[in-house]
C-alpha cells in the first residue's frame, strides 16, 4: 500500500515557476514508476511527466523544455519543477505511483496550480 501526498501548488503569474512535491509512504518507493498528471476543468486527466525506477523520463509535448521531473528515493519523494508557466498549465496536478510488476496503481489527492495571465 502506498499513500501519496502532493504539495507545492498555488497561484503564480505567467512566466513564473513552481515546484511540486509528492511524498510517498510505504516501502520500496524506488521500485515504483512515478508520474505527474493534470486535469483542467472540463478536460480529461493527462500525463504531464513520468519517471521510471531506472531514472528515465518522458514528458508531454506541451511541457517539454519547461518542466522537469525528478525523484529522490532516499526521501520517498518525486518532484515536478515547472518553469515558464502558462495560463493553459492551470489544472489540478496529481501524483501517481505504478508498480511495474503487480501494476497496482495509486493516486494522490491533487494540488491546484493556477497560472494568471
Amino acid at each position: 500500500q502506498v499513500q501519496l501526498v502532493e504539495s507545492g501548488g498555488g497561484l503564480v503569474q505567467a512566466g513564473g515557476s513552481l515546484r511540486l512535491s509528492c511524498l510517498a509512504s510505504g516501502n520500496n518507493f524506488g521500485i515504483y514508476d512515478m508520474g505527474w498528471y493534470r486535469q483542467a476543468p472540463g478536460k480529461q486527466r493527462e500525463l504531464v511527466a513520468g519517471i521510471v525506477r531506472g531514472g528515465s523520463t518522458n514528458y508531454a509535448d506541451s511541457v517539454k523544455g519547461r518542466f522537469t521531473i525528478s525523484r529522490d528515493n532516499a526521501k520517498n519523494t518525486v518532484y515536478l519543477q515547472m518553469n515558464s508557466l502558462k495560463p493553459e498549465d492551470t489544472a489540478v496536478y496529481y501524483c501517481n505511483a505504478d508498480h511495474p510488476f503487480t501494476r497496482r496503481n495509486y493516486w494522490g489527492q491533487g494540488t491546484q496550480v493556477t497560472v494568471s495571465s
